[in-house]
């Protein structure tokens, strides 16, 4: 964690003449940014279907980065030194409040209470468009089909491979509830430190612009093969 509060100390300082004391926060979302490249191998396996593993890899590689920004801004000391993050700001919020704690201190509208707001905002316009996308996809999803070796043999012994139209609405009901989960971020800003929230903000638009880019490429490949054809 010491490795991870001096990087991000780092980058603050390097953005402070720019941003001031909102130069942390910045490279809170820096950082995530920088996470997120590195994973971005993964994420396009994952969205082409490559393995079954490459869907996970990215939600559980960024797990630990998670835990330690949960508590490097939890933690009053790093490495046996006092922790020299908790002291800096997003505007007038410290990075290790909550949002139980602006409300102690000031209010719902108070200084610190509308930064909160603010990331709750935020957070809920990616998560609406993260649902948005996923419910125009799952109604747009061709019907799927099964492996011949899989599906279930007909009246003549024949294997029928396409799925029931009960099994294709459930599929596209599923998938249509599925992009709601997101709006689960939002409970979960509302309990951790101002910074971790702000990762999970940075982390979940970066995943919808990825998915929505990946989506436009393989649209505009299939386009390009069509009129080839």
């Amino acid at each position: 964690m010491s490795v991870f509060t001096h990087l991000v100390a780092q980058l603050g300082r390097l953005l402070e003449p720019v941003l001031a004391e909102s130069a942390t926060a910045a490279a809170i979302v820096l950082f995530t940014v920088l996470v997120r490249l590195a994973l971005h191998p993964l994420s396009r396996a994952a969205f082409r279907g490559a393995t079954p593993v490459a869907g996970c890899l990215p939600v559980l590689l960024q797990l630990p980065v998670f835990f330690v920004m949960y508590r490097a801004f939890s933690s009053a000391e790093v490495g046996g030194a006092a922790n020299e993050l908790l002291g800096h700001r997003l505007f007038a919020a410290p990075l290790g409040a909550r949002w139980t704690e602006a409300l102690g201190d000031d209010g719902l509208f108070g200084a610190q209470g509308l930064v909160f707001l603010g990331l709750f905002a935020a957070i809920g316009v990616v998560a609406a468009w993260s649902a948005v996308r996923g419910r125009r996809a799952a109604a747009n999803a061709p019907a799927p089909v099964l492996p011949a070796a899989l599906a279930p043999a007909g009246k003549g012994g024949a294997a029928q491979a396409a799925v029931s139209p009960e099994q294709v609405e459930a599929m596209r009901k599923l998938g249509g509830v599925l992009p709601l989960l997101s709006f689960g971020t939002l409970v979960t800003a509302a309990v951790v430190p101002l910074a971790a929230g702000l990762y999970l903000l940075t982390t979940t638009a970066w995943s919808v612009a990825e998915r929505a880019w990946l989506q436009h490429r393989k649209d505009r490949a299939g386009e390009g093969v069509r009129s080839s054809l």
